[in-house]
């Protein structure tokens, strides 16, 4: 069983409580007419009324849309040094304003505090990224044209104009931030619809930016479920950003298809950790608890599929699950939990659904899989579970919850092939003491992020690198060099100088073919690009 940290606090409700004024000032800048009505949240934590949301019309995004794109066309002319002081001064007031963030993310989401201190510090991480490296990726480039000297090609990044960014409820922060700064880098406007779970949180997000200097309307946040506010982003926007289930991302390629807008998506995952028979145990232990149950297993590049060689499976199983036994649980605002809260009552209702329906197939549970009302109405103890078959849901479904399933191998081919053997390909994790040969592994296995000896977090840190999914986890990436990219559109600008690409006055069109054929031969065998 695990422990419970005690709450610090002597009242659970002004622990929780939101100053309704300051709810108030946050939802003044959403644009909602009222037709749609409200929407009352709660914290997952305890349960408590959390906050009353306007709602957003179909009708009011088509009004924020217009008005991010009349305030883009300014943005788009504005040097893009300084946009990118601007998200310099984001990266400063996300750190400066742990102490709010925190307590949002937690009260919204339910996770433990540091592991909403994660969402921060990515937060700023992407900000200082890109506005350092925003100005060379944008940066008109010169190329050869078709005939050197005489050709001159230039090739220039143009913003997309209104991007749509619909993120769900598990990273209130992240995903709300860390897709619109590459977004406003390149010179766009942003449309946000996130999660009504993750609501405030997103709305002190977009506050940061306008206390940053980012001018008046370029970033519109409106709020309302999947349908019709959602959808009225995604028809209305000229890129989309997704991230969510596999299921609603397939609906969003198919909406944005009829517009031929672009699009890119984040989605599940099925995420495997192969623990190799040189692993170092005692990392791989550790780095288990943090790779399966982070943000209580509700992050995209989680590992639910634990994969061990059997010649150290005997010593590393019970290990972890003694370890994962003794991990610390809380619903408090506080720092020093393992493992907080689930987000809903539908996430603890799956993920419950998964172990009954594993059990009464025969697999076995090795620690947890029980609910803790005594710590939180929405909390189950972290799950290990031995013996999960193809018969039993969890085995191919993403759990998205505190669950892992336990597999024994005997050896590197068997662990890739069951890496390989879901229809996911987001995130894996590799440990071996080889790092050459942690590499090649790596390579066979068929996910867009692959990390060695870490869970998630060196890949998902390191955002000078892309991350993103192969197969049903989704298109396109976030981070890297495409993560800013995306957002643009390519343009070819080519000058021709002096004569045509055509026979010269009175060339026949023979010779001037012959003459074209030579030059190609000269051009290849001076190895010109």
């Amino acid at each position: 069983m695990a422990d419970v940290i005690a709450d610090p606090e002597t009242d659970p409700a002004a622990t929780y409580a939101v100053d309704p004024a300051r709810v108030r000032a946050l939802t003044a800048r959403v644009i909602a007419s009222g037709e749609d009505g409200e929407l009352r949240t709660t914290t997952p934590l305890t349960g408590a009324p959390l906050a009353v949301l306007p709602v957003s019309s179909a009708r009011d995004v088509a009004v924020a849309v217009d008005a991010a794109r009349v305030a883009q066309q300014a943005w788009a002319l504005t040097p893009v040094e300084h946009r990118a002081a601007v998200m310099l001064r984001v990266h400063d007031l996300l750190l400066d304003r742990q102490p709010e963030l925190l307590d949002l993310v937690q009260l919204e989401s339910g996770k433990a505090r540091s592991h909403a201190f994660e969402e921060v510090a990515d937060c700023a991480i992407v900000a200082r990224h890109y506005a350092r490296r925003a100005p060379a990726l944008l940066r008109d480039t010169k190329h050869v044209g078709v005939l050197p000297m005489l050709s001159r090609a230039v090739e220039h990044h143009r913003p997309k104009g209104v991007v749509g960014i619909v993120s769900p409820w598990n990273y209130p922060l992240t995903l709300a931030v860390s897709d619109t700064i590459p977004a406003l880098l390149a010179g766009n406007g942003v449309v946000h619809r996130p999660d009504s779970q993750a609501s405030l949180t997103a709305l002190a997000g977009a506050e940061i930016f306008a206390e940053a200097g980012l001018p008046d309307g370029l970033l519109q946040v409106v709020l309302g479920p999947g349908n019709p506010t959602g959808q009225a982003v995604v028809d209305h926007a000229d890129y989309i950003s997704f991230t969510g289930s596999t299921a609603t991302g397939r609906r969003v390629a198919q909406s944005a298809g009829r517009r031929l807008v672009g699009i890119s998506l984040e989605l599940g995952g099925k995420n495997t950790m192969y623990v190799a028979a040189d692993a170092n145990l005692r990392r791989a232990v550790d780095g288990a608890v943090r790779a399966c149950f982070s943000s209580a297993g509700q992050l995209c590049v989680s590992a639910e599929r634990l994969v061990v060689h059997a010649d150290v499976y005997d010593e590393f199983v019970p290990r972890f699950v003694e370890r994962v036994s003794r991990m610390r649980l809380s619903t408090g605002l506080h720092w020093g939990a393992e493992m907080g809260s689930l987000a809903s009552a539908e996430q603890k209702d799956k993920v419950l659904a998964h172990i009954e329906d594993a059990v009464s197939k025969g697999a076995r549970v090795l620690t947890g899989g029980r609910a803790r009302p005594d710590i939180g109405p929405l909390v189950v103890e972290p799950t290990v579970l031995e013996g999960v078959t193809s018969a039993m849901a969890c085995r191919d479904e993403e759990t998205f919850g505190p669950l892992v399933s336990v597999y024994r191998v005997h050896s590197d081919d068997e662990a890739v092939r069951l890496a390989n053997d879901t229809e996911f390909g987001l995130n894996a994790s590799v440990w071996t003491r080889d790092v050459r040969r942690g590499r090649e592994i790596a390579g066979r296995i068929h996910a867009g992020t692959v990390n060695l000896n870490e869970g998630y977090a060196a890949a998902w840190g390191s955002v000078a690198a892309p991350m993103g999914g192969m197969k049903s986890s989704g298109l396109g990436r976030r981070h890297g060099r495409e993560g800013l990219m995306k957002y643009t559109e390519s343009q070819n600008i080519t000058s021709q100088h002096l004569v045509g690409i055509a026979p010269l006055a009175g060339m026949s069109d023979r010779a001037f073919a012959r003459g074209l054929t030579a030059a190609l031969r000269v051009m290849k065998a001076v190895r010109m690009k």
